[in-house]
């Protein structure tokens, strides 16, 4: 026998099952559509088409659909694991009133005094719910409560240690932006 007359009965039985399926970008483009409820390039749709370069193994369940976070909406498969983002379209925003009104309308933002000076000693401290870490530092600029400074951390009572930014909390007190 030819070996192409055994090859033959062996790709018929093949079946397309067999082959790796992957996920239809189609379909989970059309759902990601109707889930925003605009099109691509619309404000509040996808920014572009979803790349039909990638291949996502099938899903066994229904894709899930995060809300927008961050300009992107992710498309996640649980049960496998792959995850994708894809970017949003911004919202268009639009105002009625003119600059020159809302200017003069609106109040002048109130100046308020810092209460952390330039050579102040300062708590520097990092805060989680389990603990709290705190060292000594020297402010090295003005800062009202909120506003993020530089700060120069201290070694053996000595400011020679990094610089880094920390957000006011108080006269004294400051802490790492990250931690609540």
């Amino acid at each position: 026998m030819k070996p192409v007359t055994l090859l033959l009965p062996l790709l018929a039985m093949a079946s397309p099952a067999a082959a790796a399926p992957f996920q239809n970008l189609d379909a989970l483009e059309a759902r990601l559509i109707n889930a925003l409820g605009a099109g691509i390039g619309e404000p509040g749709g996808p920014a572009s088409p979803i790349d039909r370069r990638m291949k996502l193994a099938t899903c066994q369940q229904p894709v899930t659909i995060d809300p927008p976070a961050l300009g992107a909406v992710a498309l996640r498969c649980p049960s496998i694991g792959w995850r994708i983002r894809v970017p949003i379209q911004r919202l268009q925003t639009t105002s009625t009133v003119s600059a020159a009104a809302y200017s003069a309308a609106a109040p002048m933002p109130m100046k308020v005094e810092p209460v952390v000076r330039r050579g102040d000693p300062v708590d520097l401290v990092a805060d989680t719910g389990g603990f709290s870490v705190s060292v000594s530092a020297t402010a090295q600029e003005d800062g009202a409560p909120g506003k993020r400074i530089r700060v120069k951390t201290e070694q053996d009572g000595k400011p020679q240690g990094q610089i880094v930014f920390a957000e006011v909390v108080e006269a004294g007190r400051v802490r790492l932006p990250g931690f609540n």
